[in-house]
């Protein structure tokens, strides 16, 4: 059996997402370690919110790599075998390589905050925005992005999550203009994102000036097992580094379809969604509806997910 892990991210947090493993040691201690490791309460926030600080990209951020590790190591705890192969969409490829062991837990979480800092700060809040198209395919979309957005009013694909569901990003008006000529062209839905920045879009790259900078003096241990990048769709090639992959990432498309099948052509036949939330699980099924698709997110689906992959 082949197995790949897959991690989150921005958009499956929620107010209390901890609930599922209440009482777990190996979960509060994840936790309270990446809290320390930023000097902020992460917990309180995870429990008690408020939901609109709990959304800001300098929050979401690192709580969703501290729940969707914390996961992954109670899924150790309880003795399940090493995957196969990592991956993470967008911010998730950041607890991918945590659990992988290329990156510290606690040098994680600070690196993350930097990146969300950085992010933000590239475009103003209310500048820039994103927007889910479904019902049309990716190709599609991407093409007509290329074919509307000019300089100062600029729209582009920048997250390929399934065959029927393309996100958008970048100037706010160009987002809302592209969403209208997107449903004249047959999309289904085009659903605003509550997000305060155009993520994995052109205008992110003074990001990633600055995430070059603070990655560059980041010790990267070997992967346990190979992480997938978001960046090329694969795992990392020889004349690679993950300094390129990391910061090219933050202003590049999301190549989720491509990962999917990729891992599916390689063998992978059982993918774990690993944190909160059930969004990749929903995508892996429509991507590779042949293969099984669970998910951890609290104690009962760790044991579903357990007691499945020992049957096989």
């Amino acid at each position: 059996m082949r197995m790949a892990f897959l991690f989150p991210g921005q958009g499956s947090q929620s107010v209390g997402m901890l609930e599922g493993f209440k009482g777990a040691k190996v979960v509060e201690q994840v936790v309270q370690n990446a809290s320390s490791a930023i000097g902020q309460d992460l917990q309180a926030l995870i429990a008690n919110g408020p939901v609109e600080e709990l959304n800001l990209t300098v929050n979401t951020q690192p709580v969703m790599l501290a729940c969707s590790l914390a996961f992954f190591r109670a899924y150790q705890a309880a003795g399940g075998p090493l995957p196969s192969y990592f991956a993470g969409h967008s911010l998730g490829e950041y607890t991918a390589l945590v659990a992988a062991g290329a990156l510290e837990e606690s040098e994680a979480v600070q690196l993350v905050r930097f990146r969300a800092q950085a992010m933000q700060q590239a475009v103003p809040p209310g500048l820039g925005t994103m927007a889910a198209i479904l019902g049309l395919e990716g190709e599609k979309v991407d093409g007509l992005c290329k074919a509307v957005s000019k300089p100062g009013a600029v729209v582009e694909a920048v997250n390929f999550n399934s065959d029927d569901q393309t996100v958008i990003a970048g100037h706010t008006e160009a987002v809302r203009l592209a969403c209208d000529e997107l449903k004249q062209a047959g999309a289904k839905r085009a659903l605003a994102l509550p997000v305060s920045a155009p993520f994995h879009s052109s205008l992110l790259e003074p990001a990633v000036h600055q995430l070059r900078a603070r990655l560059t003096g980041i010790h990267f241990k070997p992967q346990a097992c190979p992480v997938w990048h978001n960046l090329t769709g694969l795992p990392m090639q020889a004349s690679e580094s993950l300094v390129e992959l990391l910061s090219k990432q933050a202003m590049s498309p999301v190549r989720w379809v491509q990962t999917i099948r990729g891992l599916a052509h390689e063998g992978v036949t059982h993918f774990v969604e690993c944190g909160p939330g059930k969004v990749l699980t929903g995508l892996t099924k429509k991507i590779a509806p042949s293969v099984q698709a669970l998910s951890i997110n609290d104690e009962q689906s760790l044991q579903t997910t357990l007691e499945s992959l020992k049957a096989v």
